[in-house]
């Protein structure tokens, strides 16, 4: 019988370079597997559906499911978590010294629905009492002119978002104080070229994001992986077979970064740093599947009802294909 052959579009990451290689291969599933940019891979998943699996940012995913005949499918396999602490830039001329200051400034995202500004948005609400429709978001390409929206946006009136101008870029706008602050993915290039313009607001980020997970217990969750919906309802064993690859692809990491006698990265004190992860976060530091990250994902859907980007606020049990759920035991 042969096998189905799927595209798969995702960035070169440790935990699916197994998969990426070939040490690993889903059950019954070739992969044409496509190293990518994520920004490219959201633009043209999103845009065209180029390819029949893809990473997708979370909140782009949630966005489609609020429309009608919503063309994705995800499974619980989460290829990027990430605090968003360090990701709140400063320009030096807002007189920005503490998170409160945000209130009533201008505030560059390079998309509104973009997953990182959700989570920081969500997270200056609930841990500093910063709504959200606080301040006047301004959108566009951080550092390239021209940059939009993945999908058309229609937000409460409550929400004020404004496009840059077709030659600007939220990078030069911050360092010049045209805008207060930026809530971003990327570092701006101006924060390394320009220190004395930019700078983090939570310069002491990583004990910073200590504390929130030890009060929380939330790793944030940026990236889901989705099928087209198409081929998961002509293949619904795809599902739990790509769960499978990916998670058994994770585990190879897993192995890989507790190696001492050669590192595997280009950290010298990698072995301390992964001693470290596990004493914050435990042994699995970066859980697959529904249970485990249950609570990440309800605080995800709840901020991105509160900021107008779901029209209601999404069930855990609608994003993710149901075969995923649960596992079989021997």
């Amino acid at each position: 019988m042969s096998r189905l052959e799927l595209s798969l579009a995702c960035w070169g990451y440790d935990r699916t370079e197994a998969l990426q290689n070939g040490t690993v291969r889903p059950d019954g599933i070739d992969l044409n597997f496509q190293v990518l940019d994520v920004e490219e891979t959201f633009f043209r998943m999103l845009r065209n559906k180029e390819f029949d699996v893809a990473e997708l940012s979370m909140s782009s995913y949630c966005v489609t499911l609020g429309r009608e005949n919503p063309g994705f499918i995800a499974i619980p396999v989460f290829p990027s978590r990430f605090f968003r602490h360090s990701c709140i830039f400063v320009s030096a001329k807002s007189g920005i010294e503490k998170p409160e200051d945000l209130v009533g400034k201008r505030i560059g995202v390079p998309e509104y629905q973009m997953t990182a500004p959700v989570w920081i948005r969500g997270i200056l609400q609930d841990e500093y009492g910063i709504a959200p429709d606080s301040v006047t978001y301004v959108t566009g390409g951080e550092e390239e002119p021209g940059r939009e929206e993945k999908l058309r946006l229609d937000l409460p009136e409550r929400f004020r978002v404004e496009p840059i101008g077709p030659t600007q870029t939220l990078t030069r706008m911050l360092a010049d104080g045209e805008i207060d602050a930026l809530h971003t993915a990327r570092a701006p290039s101006t924060f390394y070229s320009e220190p004395h313009n930019v700078r983090r607001l939570f310069p002491d980020f990583v004990n910073v994001e200590k504390a929130y997970y030890a009060k929380t217990g939330i790793f944030p969750i940026m990236h889901v992986v989705a099928i087209r919906r198409e081929i998961y309802e002509r293949h619904p064993w795809v599902a739990q077979s790509l769960l499978k690859a990916f998670s058994e692809s994770q585990r190879h990491t897993y192995e890989q970064l507790r190696v001492s006698a050669s590192l595997k990265t280009m950290l010298p004190w990698q072995i301390a740093a992964v001693e470290d992860t596990i004493a914050t976060l435990g042994d699995s530091w970066w859980p697959y599947g529904i249970e485990r990250n249950r609570n990440v994902i309800e605080t995800f859907t709840r901020y991105h009802h509160e900021q107008g980007l779901s029209p209601r606020r999404l069930t855990v049990e609608e994003m993710f294909a149901p075969e995923t759920f649960a596992e079989f035991r021997i």
